[in-house]
């Protein structure tokens, strides 16, 4: 039987609240590029999970709406908020439709590891794009396509651990055979083109696109990670 979300979601939730270093620099990278001061933004965090990213953005001052359609990973956000108020509210929703978030109500949508797991990306984008008020913007990281793609695999050399491409043009759906990966639920692999040009496509101008150096702690989770961005981060504004 294939993981699913549902399947994985308390795993998952104990993974990054045990202090997964890979979750980490996926939500500080992700900070670090929106706007300098948020006091007051409306933020809509889409593939919230169990709340990571949503409480960085309240505790820098925004407004936060976190939705995600697993129900379990919810549970968690919302047991964590009444623990420790941020003032976040959660959703069950899918990212793709947004059907709980009114037409233009948001200063700026991100998304940490989660536009990957959507199916249609062209219809989370409609979706976002429907949200924001004009000059907001869209943060998102997904696990770098180069080294995250159907048939990548870790190699061991005389210089150490290092990652292998593998089909990096295969689009669509993969899961990962190994058992502690989150992308044993599945993964919805695209190239960085097709990331940048569905932006562009959906009426957004990009503003940037990293690939952000691993960090120390990072490289000593996932050896494997020496020398290689583990994460692609684009920021876009609507025009």
């Amino acid at each position: 039987m294939e993981d699913d979300w549902d399947g994985i979601a308390d795993w998952y939730a104990e993974l990054v609240r045990g202090g997964s270093a890979m979750h980490q620099f996926s939500r500080d990278i992700l900070l670090n590029a929106l706007p300098d001061n948020l006091f007051g933004l409306d933020v809509l965090d889409i593939g919230c999970g169990e709340g990571i990213v949503s409480r960085a953005l309240a505790a820098a001052g925004a407004r936060v709406v976190g939705i995600d359609p697993t129900r379990t990973l919810i549970a968690h956000a919302e047991a964590a908020e009444r623990v420790h108020r941020a003032g976040v509210v959660y959703r069950v929703d899918d990212g793709t439709t947004l059907r709980t978030v009114p037409d233009s109500s948001t200063d700026g949508v991100t998304a940490a590891l989660s536009l990957n797991n959507m199916a249609d990306l062209d219809a989370a984008l409609g979706s976002v794009r429907r949200v924001l008020r004009p000059g907001g913007f869209l943060a998102f990281t997904v696990p770098h396509p180069c080294f995250e793609a159907p048939a990548a695999e870790t190699i061991s050399t005389p210089s150490g651990l290092r990652r292998v491409a593998g089909d990096y043009f295969a689009e669509g759906l993969w899961r990962s055979a190994h058992p502690h990966s989150v992308r044993r639920a599945g993964n919805y692999h695209r190239t960085i083109s097709t990331y940048i040009a569905a932006v562009l496509d959906h009426g957004f101008v990009l503003q940037r696109c990293d690939e952000p150096i691993p960090t120390e702690a990072v490289r000593a989770e996932a050896p494997h990670r020496l020398g290689l961005p583990p994460f692609l981060l684009v920021r876009v504004v609507l025009a």
